[in-house]
């Protein structure tokens, strides 16, 4: 089953989890430390480390839904 990432953007608190934890799929912004999410569909070799990064998440920001 294909997964896509939904990320509350105004939640965010810049803390980086994600980005450690799944680096292929999650950077920061220089400016200000929000996530970005570079592959809102991550390939299925990243699905286990962006699950690890929505369920760390310190803002609850991150959500992944089925499509």
């Amino acid at each position: 089953m294909v997964k896509r990432i939904e990320f509350d953007e105004p939640k965010c608190i810049a803390a980086g989890q994600c980005v450690m934890t799944a680096p292929e799929v999650f950077d920061q912004r220089d400016e200000d430390g929000v996530a970005i999410v570079l592959q809102p569909v991550p390939a299925p070799e990243h699905w286990d480390a962006v699950r690890d990064a929505v369920a760390i998440c310190p803002a609850a920001a991150l959500l992944l839904v089925d499509i």
